[in-house]
């Protein structure tokens, strides 16, 4: 299992080791002890999947307060990942990192408590994987707008699908303090 940093600290890619033959292939998706060896030892409290069409953007979501930590990935089709810092306080607060996840390339993506998260689908069709460190809490249930253009964020789309409550998201600006998670250093 080989563990990447990415450009914001705290969001990791996880690539595992693939055992494959005319078969098949075999890997490990989650090794709390080899992931523990790299500072990252996440106890995951809720598993979700969700199927998504081409162009379809989820996101960007987050939890507060009872934020979640989310270990992602792909097992069908392709998609576009991105993870955003905005812990108050964060020296890369309002940053961004994007990964390409896949069931042909199997990785995994970490995004740390206190991030935002969202995706949009590649392919015809994405099943895509969450594992999460807190259970889904609708008082706690918040977002931002997708485009939002403080953030910046180079989508590989520009007219995405898009679920009513992502299209109406508030801007990053627009949200109450108390609305986003405190960095913790």
């Amino acid at each position: 299992m080989k563990v990447i940093d990415t450009d914001l600290p705290g969001c990791l890619v996880i690539e595992p080791q693939v055992f494959g033959d005319e078969r098949g292939f075999f890997f490990e998706s989650f090794n709390h002890d080899k992931l523990a060896a790299h500072g990252l030892s996440p106890a995951f409290v809720q598993g979700n999947v969700s199927a998504s069409s081409r162009g379809v953007l989820r996101g960007l979501h987050y939890q507060w307060p009872n934020p979640q930590g989310k270990y992602v990935s792909v097992v069908e089709g392709e998609v576009w990942d991105v993870a955003v810092d905005i812990r108050r306080g964060s020296p890369h607060f309002g940053q961004w990192t994007a990964v390409h996840l896949s069931a042909e390339n199997k990785r995994h993506f970490w995004i740390p408590e206190g991030f935002a998260h969202g995706f949009v689908t590649l392919s015809e069709r994405a099943v895509f994987t969450y594992l999460c460190t807190a259970t889904y809490d609708r008082d706690a249930d918040a977002g931002i707008r997708w485009n939002d253009p403080t953030l910046g964020i180079d989508w590989p789309v520009s007219e995405p699908l898009l679920s009513p409550k992502d299209a109406h998201a508030p801007f990053l600006s627009g949200l109450d303090e108390h609305r986003l998670p405190v960095h913790a250093p």
